[in-house]
């Protein structure tokens, strides 16, 4: 509920107080405010700086993929086979795994039951199809969109049961003591004005920081919160570990399934557009081997240092280099073949020209290959102004997900009591992340975290205590919104360009120990020095400023962490190819991951955890969680059940 406004400092504030505050308004935040409420959790409400941004509703892809348990078809599926999918890719605590593996149908069919339109044959089977690193057909989709619509059917439920909708607020800092969160502290943009939120649970539902990246896939205006976070004393992990491949830049939208498997044509460029040629003939001993890792990267979306020497993931490196090795552009042209003449689609891999054959497409030119086989995949570009029959399209090898983020338990709970994370701000992928997980993945943490909070209800918020007992906190922003304010600073947008640049050339695809190095160097300089010599042009930007702020502290903890990353002896993998010290690009015969053993004797990998500490950030290392083995009797669990239910320890009556 709302408080009176109060005067602090000279500064007229407004306070709240609510049990449960959810801060991001995508698939994952307002499943967790309608969880709260479906388990007796009223005093809820859920904060944004705008409804309709984010990442869950405006990105997709071809096809974007939600993961789940198969429900068609008689190929054997099981819980604990989907966990040790989910813990196969590396560096996945087990207790994870099982959650999302054990939550995904019950998260699935509740979103089916909101009206989202995964389509069922007509016997009602929920069908599937195979994804990245999917062994068998889990993957669904409700179309390119299907996080939008999530959201969409989400947000009337929580519309529905009148929780409140806070919008137009940026978190600024989380407020906390004695390890515990006590509240938080938000402007609010339109307003211009500090309001203080005192609580005792937050659930950050914030999405991955996408502006630490240049070249990103995230849509305008997805920005995350990981930096408030890591300073709230959260520990990150799996910080090195990001997903990247190839975007278009305008608009903003992967370039997988049905735009290569068209098989267009890879066009590079001078900056100002001139000197056009193809220039991925040069680097396979075949057009039938060109095409058929163009076609394959249509399944194999994801740049993937296991399929760089010789496989379709050769294509990001190619596509990397032309970018930033030679400072060219790079196009995708749909209006003539590879080469300029017919293909012989004879020359494709058999799973290439089998799939073409089957879709009637082995004719023509890429436009029309596409329009064939995926129209709406061609008409979604027409739609934002790119015509495919005449234009090109520009790409670059983008950041797409954060597989890192903060630690979690089983709850997803970080180490500060009452501050729970999910989504993509949550560290729960590893290395190696399924196709389509992370949309069920944010779903099951929503859940888990309902659960919990749902089943520790303390005693209520005291407002005028959470500032007493935060006001040092609350007067060090105030603090730093003052020196931002003064003139005669670099100005806001230059810093950020340069920061974000030096971030996609250190710390994307290809990674090296001195540049990652110099640019962990400059980072240090530049949040060191950024209350004093970074300002605004006017006081509308107080809000980016701070933004700005929270992303040079996340880009030195993340290039930390791959520094890191590399004094432990770590190796190519996943999304990145880290360079040897003669700088040598091992494409060939690449090495095994850091790879030790757990704890419980199986082969595991080590995962390295980050704490923002005293000004510096810190590093440390420790096995994974296990896969847990629950002992499953049913007469044991109904026991249990009955007393505890499954919630973190409520009590049954």
């Amino acid at each position: 509920m709302e408080r009176q406004e109060f005067e602090m400092d000279g500064r007229t504030c407004r306070l709240y107080e609510y049990d449960t505050l959810v801060v991001g308004s995508g698939a994952a935040g307002f499943s967790a405010a309608d969880r709260l409420f479906q388990y007796g959790q009223t005093g809820t409400a859920l904060v944004t700086e705008g409804i309709c941004s984010g990442t869950s509703r405006n990105t997709g892809s071809d096809k974007q993929t939600y993961y789940k348990l198969s429900l068609a078809g008689d190929e054997p599926d099981s819980i604990n086979a989907m966990a040790r999918d989910f813990f196969s890719g590396q560096c996945v605590d087990g207790d994870h795994a099982l959650c999302e593996a054990a939550l995904s149908v019950q998260c699935f069919m509740h979103l089916v039951e909101l009206g989202v339109p995964f389509p069922q044959n007509h016997f009602g089977e929920y069908v599937g199809y195979k994804t990245d690193h999917d062994p068998g057909r889990r993957a669904t989709s409700a179309g390119p969109y299907t996080s939008k619509i999530m959201t969409e059917c989400l947000q009337r439920q929580v519309e529905k049961k009148n929780i409140p909708i806070l919008s137009h607020r940026q978190a600024v800092r989380i407020l906390t003591a004695e390890g515990a969160v006590r509240g938080l502290l938000c402007l609010n943009r339109r307003r211009g004005q500090w309001e203080i939120f005192a609580c005792r649970n937050l659930v950050f539902a914030t999405g991955a920081p996408a502006g630490m990246y240049a070249e990103n896939a995230y849509p305008p205006g997805q920005y995350g919160a990981t930096g408030l976070l890591l300073e709230a004393g959260a520990v990150g992990k799996n910080l090195t570990e990001w997903q990247f491949g190839m975007s278009s830049l305008r608009p903003r939208w992967n370039v997988s399934g049905t735009y290569m498997q068209a098989l267009p044509r890879f066009v590079s460029t001078e900056p100002d557009g001139s000197s056009p040629r193809e220039f991925l003939r040069e680097y396979f001993s075949s057009e039938g081997e060109m095409l058929s890792a163009v076609f394959l990267k249509g399944y194999q979306w994801p740049f993937d240092a296991g399929k760089a020497a010789g496989g379709s993931s050769l294509l990001d490196l190619v596509v990397y280099e032309e970018c930033h090795g030679r400072g060219r552009r790079v196009f995708l042209d749909y209006r003539e073949n590879p080469g300029g003449g017919k293909l012989d689609f004879q020359s494709l891999c058999p799973e290439a020209f089998t799939y073409l054959e089957r879709g009637q497409a082995c004719f023509g030119r890429p436009v029309e290959r596409l329009k064939q086989m995926n129209l709406p995949a061609y008409e979604f570009f027409l739609e934002k102004g790119v015509d495919l029959e005449k234009d090109m399209v520009e790409i670059a090898v983008c950041a797409q997900h954060n597989n890192g983020g903060i630690s979690v338990d089983a709850w997803w709970q970080s180490c500060v009591s009452g501050l729970f994370v999910i989504g993509e701000a949550a560290g729960t992928h590893g290395v190696c992340r399924l196709g389509g997980s992370a949309l069920n993945a944010g779903q099951a943490g929503a859940l888990r975290a309902a659960w919990y909070i749902s089943a520790h209800r303390g005693r209520p918020v005291d407002g005028e205590e959470v500032v007493r007992e935060c006001g040092k906190q609350i007067r060090e922003v105030f603090c730093l919104a003052d020196q931002a304010k003064k003139p005669g600073k670099e100005p806001l947008g230059k810093v950020w360009k340069r920061a974000s640049e030096r971030m996609s050339r250190a710390g994307a695809i290809l990674r090296s120990e001195k540049e990652i190095e110099k640019a962990l160097r400059e980072t240090i300089q530049e949040f060191a020095a950024f209350p004093e010599r970074v300002g605004m042009e006017h006081e509308r930007q107080l809000g980016y400023w701070f933004r700005l702020r929270e992303t040079l502290l996340c880009q030195l903890v993340y290039l930390g962490a791959m520094e890191d990353y590399i004094c432990q002896g770590g190796k190519s993998r996943g999304s990145a190819l880290y360079q040897d010290p003669a700088g040598i690009l091992p494409v060939k015969g690449l090495p095994e991951a850091f790879r030790f053993q757990t704890d419980n004797g199986e082969k595991g990998a080590s995962i390295q955890e980050a704490v923002w500490q005293d000004g510096k950030a810190i590093y440390n290392w420790r096995p994974v969680r296990p896969l847990p083995r629950p002992d499953n009797f049913f007469e044991n669990i109904w026991k249990e059940y009955r007393s505890y239910g499954s919630r973190g320890g409520e009590k049954r009556t």
